[in-house]
């Protein structure tokens, strides 16, 4: 990791843009490798360089949620927000961020479907409004919403998604099939093992 930070510390650059893409490069590294907190002193260093820009501002945002740093996430996706108020990516970021956190319920539910205006079908910002509904307690909408979601895009954190809503339902079975679908399209995926791990399921 030290040699490899290195080398693109020490690549040769034209401009401030392409030292602030090498910043980015070794944020997204080590952000890769799950650490997060060195990432976000990458980035914080970038932005102190550079200045701050709506790509850094959400990437921070994304490392600062990793780290805890709840009120900073917060901080830098509204940053984005203001500067790109048709960025889909940063209204869906902050309305998920609310809703798994079971924070703010009405607000993240208007966040998202912001989101969803912004980039109709998407199956992440699909994912979310499914997330917060049945954080909201609409179970079946949820889990409406949460198929259409799969159906779209075959990803582990929607099949985690829908498998927690299929396991309330009582529909256990289903829910099982739907984690094993997970896991076999990413099998260290880590929204699905938390799910597992939280609800006291084995691995199917």
């Amino acid at each position: 990791m030290a040699e490899a930070r290195a080398l693109l510390r020490n690549q040769p650059t034209r401009n401030d843009e392409d030292r602030k893409k090498l910043l980015v490069s070794e944020a997204s590294m080590l952000r890769e490798l799950k650490l997060h907190g060195q990432a976000y002193e990458v980035l914080l260093e970038a932005k102190n360089r550079f200045g701050a820009d709506p790509e850094l501002s959400y990437d921070k945002a994304m490392v600062a949620e990793k780290i805890g740093k709840l009120e900073v996430m917060e901080s830098h996706l509204r940053d984005v927000i203001t500067a790109k108020p048709a960025d889909a990516n940063a209204y869906n970021a902050l309305g998920y961020a609310l809703a798994d956190r079971n924070l703010r319920l009405p607000e993240a539910k208007q966040l998202i479907e912001t989101a969803l205006k912004l980039a109709p079908g998407d199956p992440y910002i699909t994912d979310s409004l499914g997330w917060v509904e049945f954080r909201l307690g609409n179970r079946e909408a949820a889990r409406e919403i949460l198929q259409r979601a799969f159906d779209n895009k075959q990803d582990a954190d929607i099949a985690a998604h829908l498998g927690e809503v299929l396991w309330v339902l009582d529909r256990k079975a289903e829910a099982r099939t739907m984690w094993r679908k997970g896991l076999v399209l990413n099998a260290d995926n880590e929204t699905l093992h938390e799910t597992l791990k939280r609800l006291g399921v084995p691995q199917p």
